[in-house]
């Protein structure tokens, strides 16, 4: 690439051509504020204008996240003009912010809170008018609050980017602007498919999960038996939250604190994993069979079930009809498990940890409620809401010793179960189980290659049991978009297919901790996929050292069968593990 001569502060370097002044200050070593420019330059819309600079060839202070460099420029950070301006710039912005920081959650990473304390932004400075407000609190998973809006923008270009659906957007003009979807519509009354992707890139407390801390101590409270499990994607994540590295995976201490806080039981949704699989390779094979409706879709993700609900409804014969398989570990749990103890169902409360805040509207699907009237999952915590539980208990984190999942009912878990929260992770746990019943030798190698013209799509092409199989894997609703167009079409060459709503799959999910390179200054975030891979690794990481790497053979899983549901897709399977979905979900205009 070619190389451009620069001066920052009057030091000369030599930068990439094509850059911003905002991205070859980084370069350099220099850390300019701003609030809607993302780690991965997603979205540098120069709008907030926390970001200005001096340059020669301008004709006065530019925004360097969008402001390219040339040839011989020279850049001023420091100089008494910019620093001015930059600090008007957020006198501003917080002259029309709600100050509540001590109730926020985002208290300790907010973006806003940053940039003031650096540019030594006044308190109250600027006093005026403020923009009529809107709290929407109607979904079960995402709160909206635009009083805490900073119009960035950085939330309307990740639902662009990632899902191609742009619920979100600006609305109205000039003072009274706001973002929200459109006709400033609840996300409850609109499409949103409620992934969280919006949360996860807010820079101040405008977007947040909705937090469900208060049902779990009131069932604490009440005497209930709190049991709790945690997905896959939580033990690559958590420690961050308390200042781990990227990529730490944490299994034994968040085991360790979860019984700390004083859950019943400590639970590994690795095992209903497991389950999962057991009970979807043998639906694929049925279909493969008996020539029914192919291709078979995974299920796993709530984000993608309600997309393709609101957009394909009439392919949801293609969706597995698999529950996700924290839905399954709460159903196991309140008919087996509560048996077994002589616990009343009733008296049970099943709290979920997941990296997702679609688990939360997915907790109270209507389709989730047993014969009972019971739903299988009572509240879901997302990897974010867990660091704030246990920092509330005084606990210290990286001091716990590395404890184990209580064991009566899941002695062991497989390496399959441990990626189930990497894009791809399900595809492969699968085909380890059905290589093996189809084949009779261990799983692979399968290799898959990403489909032309489309990254983020790919696919493997072999032969299973005789008969030849394609398969395909994507994460994000723009990538799902095109594999549902070719099956409305008639024109997939699929057998199975994987799709997870958040882009990298759960690792990368709506709950999960906050990435900002101001906050984490030693880590190497800025490459959008760098953090998603380090976790990924994670994961990987416990699948290499796991005993046993195939689902089915998981005893635990298959003394569940033996004693309890038979066989993998037998009528009690599908009474308890096994949903239905919306042809006719309602559509908004």
């Amino acid at each position: 690439m070619a190389k451009v001569n620069i001066k920052i502060e009057g030091i000369p370097y030599q930068v990439d051509e094509g850059l911003t002044i905002l991205e070859a200050c980084k370069q350099c070593g220099y850390t300019i504020p701003t609030l809607c420019s993302f780690n991965h330059g997603e979205c540098n819309l120069g709008s907030c204008r926390v970001c200005l600079v001096e340059a020669t060839g301008a004709r006065g202070l530019v925004a360097s996240c969008v402001y390219p460099i040339n040839e011989g420029m020279e850049i001023t950070i420091s100089s008494p003009k910019a620093v001015a301006a930059r600090r008007a710039s957020v006198e501003l912005l917080l002259s029309n912010h709600n100050r509540n920081c001590q109730e926020c959650a985002k208290n300790e990473c907010c973006e806003l809170l940053h940039v003031a304390h650096i540019t030594g932004a006044r308190e109250n400075h600027f006093e005026g008018a403020k923009t009529e407000t809107t709290l929407d609190e109607l979904t079960p998973a995402i709160v909206r609050d635009t009083s805490k809006c900073v119009l960035c923008g950085r939330c309307v270009a990740r639902c662009k980017n990632a899902h191609g659906i742009g619920v979100l957007g600006f609305e109205n003009r000039g003072f009274k602007a706001i973002v929200a979807p459109a006709e400033n519509r609840s996300f409850l009354n609109s499409p949103c498919i409620q992934c969280g992707q919006c949360v996860a890139v807010c820079p101040t407390g405008a977007l947040m999960e909705k937090s469900e801390i208060e049902k779990i101590d009131a069932a604490m409270a009440a005497g209930k038996y709190v049991v709790v499990q945690t997905a896959p994607a939580v033990r690559a994540a958590l420690g961050e939250e308390f200042g781990m590295p990227i990529g730490t995976p944490v299994t034994g201490k968040m085991a360790a604190a979860l019984r700390r806080l004083g859950f019943k039981k400590v639970f590994d949704t690795d095992f209903a994993a497991d389950l999962t699989i057991m009970e979807e390779a043998t639906e694929l094979l049925e279909r493969v069979k008996t020539n029914g409706v192919l291709p078979m879709i995974t299920s796993c993700s709530p984000g993608w079930i309600n997309y393709c609900e609101y957009y394909y409804g009439d392919q949801v014969d293609h969706l597995s009809s698999c529950k996700s398989p924290h839905e399954m570990m709460g159903a196991i749990l309140k008919s087996y498990y509560a048996e077994k103890v002589g616990v009343d169902p009733k008296d049970m409360f099943v709290v979920s940890i997941m990296p997702c805040t679609a688990k939360k509207f997915e907790e109270q699907r209507p389709q989730l409620v047993n014969k009972d009237g019971l739903r299988d999952v009572d509240a879901v915590l997302t990897t974010r809401e867990l660091g704030r539980l246990i920092k509330r208990s005084g606990i210290e984190f990286t001091k716990l010793p590395d404890e184990d999942f209580d064991t009566d009912l899941v002695h062991d878990t497989t390496g399959a179960a441990h990626i189930f929260g990497v894009t791809g992770g399900v595809m492969e746990a699968a085909l380890r189980t059905a290589y093996f019943v189809l084949e009779g030798k261990e799983y692979g190698p399968i290799e898959f290659h990403e489909v032309r013209g489309f990254e983020g799509i790919r696919e493997a092409e072999f032969t299973l049991g005789g008969i030849n199989i394609k398969v395909a894997v994507a994460s994000a609703m723009k990538n799902a978009k095109v594999l549902m167009d070719q099956i409305r079409e008639g024109k997939s060459p699929y057998t199975f297919i994987e799709i997870m709503g958040c882009p990298g799959g759960c690792i990368n999910g709506g709950g999960q901790p906050y990435v900002r390179s101001v906050f984490l200054p030693n880590e190497d975030i800025d490459i959008y996929e760098t953090y998603q891979q380090k976790r990924a690794n994670a994961l990987y990481s416990e699948d290499e050292r796991a005993v046993l790497r195939q689902s089915h053979k998981n005893e635990q899983v298959q003394a569940l069968y033996a004693e309890f549901l038979g066989e993998p897709n037998s009528h009690k399977a599908h009474e308890l593990l096994h949903t239905t979905y919306s042809k006719d979900r309602v559509k908004f205009d």
